[in-house]
């Protein structure tokens, strides 16, 4: 009866949650462990298949995301945190939503997004099947501390998991350690060739996991992955088991995976990752991958993940919350050759992480390319940012408190494109100002 009234009661404070324009995603499972705090414990009983979940600092969403939709379009029911709520409480949102009226629920498979810190407690309630690993960057100091904290909580957390399958990308020396904890059992996936130019980068896990010597690196694609071997003790890259070659990043990206050619129209090299892990994942839980390109058609971008806008020209949103994702972003936006307006939100909320000294480690001077139009700076750290953008040598068009204003002062250019960068909170709102927008456009 707890179980029952838990998930009634999560039902019915998600209805309200839609109701004010609020998106539910953490809150009705908070509530609902509350009322039964042992909500969730019995995903694996009703699982069919496997339970997959995803963690890593970059990337978690959309491979989650992609790994469900590929098996949904497969036919298989599936139990998943869609939204990115990656606690307990997102766990149980999720769950609660699935549940039918009567408190029942069946799926084929669990997909579930698990921040990296939380790893261990999910792991006493669920336990995975397979863990996709996706990289280790730097991120949210003033809670996750250095990245070595977060190295020693997941590999807890492997101890704990019991038999499960890892996925890791052998291009980021930090994720491919894991392979190492006491009856860990792996396969990785991983880019083997030169892609991107070799340019200065922030290197954040440029040190040897084993014994600390400076890594050497054959090539990289960006902050410490790439192709690399320790000099003093031999730790390196290991043969990838789903080898990436052949890659373009003109839209449609293409690539090929183990030799079969993939296409998918989305932006960001980064995103070939994301769908290595799914392919991997999809192979390893036994499921086919001939389809796989097709399996994708249906997927649609979460809020925030290069998601474009039509504004009478088009306007697309990037959320980037670390410095090796906003270094992406910048070197996505760089790769149009449209001219462009670039607005860029910072904000230090709780779930941005209060400390904004990160801001120094982003190399925004790349930003300056001969497509930029202008530059405008918002959010709570407007100031910060700003001032950062000096030291960068950039000038700032336009600093303002007011995304609307921002994005309506690029909207009067006559650039082709406008990109906006924000970090975790400014996400929803900056959507919201862009749905408007949008409301008002087409009336």
């Amino acid at each position: 009866m707890r179980r029952l009234l838990a998930i009634w009661a999560g039902k019915l404070a998600a209805a309200a949650g839609r109701l004010i324009g609020r998106k539910s995603s953490a809150s009705p499972g908070e509530l609902a462990l509350r009322i039964c705090p042992t909500l969730i414990d019995d995903i694996n009983k009703i699982v069919k298949n496997k339970v997959i979940v995803t963690c890593g600092t970059n990337g978690k969403t959309t491979t989650n995301n992609l790994m469900c939709s590929a098996l949904e379009a497969k036919g298989y029911k599936v139990l998943c945190n869609r939204l990115g709520a990656n606690m307990l409480n997102g766990i149980a949102s999720a769950y609660v939503q699935a549940a039918g009226i009567s408190g029942r629920l069946e799926a084929d498979y669990a997909c579930l997004e698990i921040d990296e810190a939380y790893t261990p407690l999910v792991f006493k309630r669920v336990k995975p099947d397979i863990m996709v690993i996706t990289n280790l960057f730097r991120d949210q100091l003033d809670r996750y501390g250095e990245i070595d904290i977060t190295v020693d909580i997941i590999k807890r957390a492997i101890s704990e998991a019991g038999k499960v399958k890892l996925v890791l990308n052998a291009d980021d020396p930090l994720c491919v350690q894991f392979a190492r904890v006491d009856g860990a059992d792996a396969v990785f996936y991983g880019i083997s060739e030169k892609v991107l130019p070799q340019v200065d980068d922030t290197k954040e896990g440029r040190f040897c996991p084993i014994c600390g010597t400076e890594l050497d690196f054959e090539f990289y694609h960006y902050s410490q992955l790439g192709a690399y071997k320790c000099p003093s003790c031999g730790y390196g890259r290991p043969e990838p088991d789903y080898d990436i070659r052949n890659v373009s990043l003109k839209t449609p990206i293409r690539f090929d995976i183990n030799g079969k050619s993939m296409e998918v129209n989305y932006k960001g090299f980064y995103n070939i990752y994301n769908l290595a892990a799914v392919y991997a994942a999809l192979d390893v839980s036994g499921e086919g991958t001939d389809d796989f390109g097709k399996l994708l058609e249906a997927y649609k971008p979460q809020i925030g993940r290069m998601q474009e806008f039509s504004l009478g020209k088009p306007v697309i949103l990037s959320l980037s919350k670390n410095p090796a994702g906003f270094n992406q972003a910048i070197s996505t936006v760089n790769t149009d050759d449209r001219k462009k307006d670039v607005i860029i939100a910072i904000n230090d909320l709780v779930n941005d992480g209060k400390d904004v000294s990160w801001l120094w480690d982003v190399d925004f001077h790349k930003i300056k390319d001969e497509n930029l139009n202008t530059l405008s700076t918002t959010g709570i750290r407007v100031y910060d940012i700003s001032l950062r953008f000096k030291y960068a040598g950039i000038d700032v068009d336009m600093m303002t408190d007011s995304m609307k204003a921002a994005v309506e002062a690029a909207l009067r250019t006559d650039s082709e494109v406008v990109y906006i960068l924000v970090n975790y909170t400014a996400l929803y709102s900056t959507e919201g100002v862009l749905n408007e927008l949008m409301k008002g456009y087409k009336g």
